[in-house]
């Protein structure tokens, strides 16, 4: 794995991993919808933070979030929702708050969970966000990767996103990143409500094919790699199969092409058969190999909500647990099938169980 990686050894750095991102409130209505519930349950959650918490909390790693919050009760809520995952909060950005929110507030993100035939639904509500308005020049990279040292950076299409600033902030946080020899991973999460009044898919292509060419280590599904960089994936079907496996391969293959600094390019694999019953797996192309882990099939679902933030800080464990990639995969795989059995957006898995399930396990009661 140092070949294919150069990883930084753990001696000598504070912290394994940083995620660049917004943290927002999810506010679930259970086994409500959105439009009709009168009481929510409340969890954070954000697409590169979620990597960071499963990495502390599943994996024992030492991980920050860097991001910025509404110095409000409701920013510090975040916060302590961010303490009690165990991730370093001593890179937040706390901005003042002007009292109703005319110029900086806090995220909040409305998801319910879907059941049988009926989809889950999501809305943000997360305009003129602290960490929306971040602007190069605001966080001291050296310092976090130098100074306290750091072994990999995590952030996303998600927090690109969120605004012109944002995707400058994540271009400046990879170069840095790289240039002091820490792996950087992106994943491309397209959400099209992110940018439906900023240009659409055809932005979100351009804003992450810049940032693409500072990546080592890339995640996306297939509408990602599709709607967010431009690529298509052929004979893509319901069921996956050995052709579809290839036609993914061949994908990854045309992507590492035009981007040779890619070391890695990974995606969990879905079939969605109802919104509680999946299939689940993963596959990954690396140092010119295609990696493909045990597709399982009907797997139950409580809240897949995150479940592709646990793939990946699953497989990142697998990879600086110094794991090859097969196995690194396999731990992805296992980690978020299981995060999609506990509600919230976080893992709420241990090691054991994720050791156990890459070795065959089952669910069996334990005594």
């Amino acid at each position: 794995m140092p070949d294919l990686l150069s990883l930084r050894p753990a001696d000598g750095c504070r912290g394994d991993l940083a995620a660049l991102g917004e943290v927002m409130l999810r506010l679930d209505p259970g086994d409500e919808r959105i439009s009709t519930a009168r009481t929510f349950r409340v969890w954070e959650g954000g697409g590169e933070y979620n990597v960071a918490r499963g990495l502390r909390r599943c994996f024992g790693l030492r991980t920050t979030v860097v991001t910025a919050l509404a110095d409000n009760p409701v920013g510090r809520l975040v916060e302590d929702f961010i303490l009690q995952g165990g991730v370093d909060t001593s890179h937040i950005n706390w901005v003042p708050y002007d009292g109703i929110g005319r110029t900086v507030r806090n995220g909040l993100n409305f998801t319910e969970r879907g059941f049988g035939v009926r989809g889950a639904v999501g809305c943000s509500d997360r305009g003129n966000t602290a960490v929306s308005q971040l602007l190069p020049g605001e966080v001291d990279w050296r310092a976090i990767f130098e100074e306290e040292g750091a072994r990999w950076l995590h952030t996303g299409g998600i927090f690109a996103g969120l605004s012109e600033g944002a995707a400058d902030v994540a271009e400046e946080a990879m170069r840095a990143a790289r240039a002091a020899g820490i792996v950087v991973s992106y994943d491309l999460n397209y959400r099209p409500s992110l940018w439906h009044g900023v240009g659409g898919a055809e932005r979100a292509a351009e804003v992450n094919r810049r940032l693409a060419a500072e990546v080592d280590v890339m995640f996306g599904n297939e509408e990602d790699f599709g709607s967010a960089l431009g690529y298509e994936i052929a004979g893509v079907d319901d069921t996956f199969s050995a052709l579809e496996a290839e036609s993914y391969a061949a994908m990854m293959e045309t992507v590492v092409r035009d981007y040779p600094n890619l070391k890695m390019v990974a995606t969990s694999l879905r079939t969605v058969k109802t919104a509680t019953v999946n299939d689940w797996g993963g596959i990954c192309y690396a140092d010119g190999q295609v990696y493909v882990a045990e597709v399982r099939r009907d797997v139950e679902i409580l809240d897949r909500v995150g479940c592709g933030d646990s793939f990946a800080s699953g497989l990142i464990y697998g990879l600086l647990a110094g794991l090859d990639v097969a196995e690194a995969l396999a731990y992805g795989v296992a980690h978020g099938a299981l995060a999609m059995t506990t509600p919230g957006d976080t893992s709420m898995a241990t090691l054991s169980e994720v050791t156990q399930l890459v070795g065959g396990g089952h669910a069996r009661v334990e005594r």
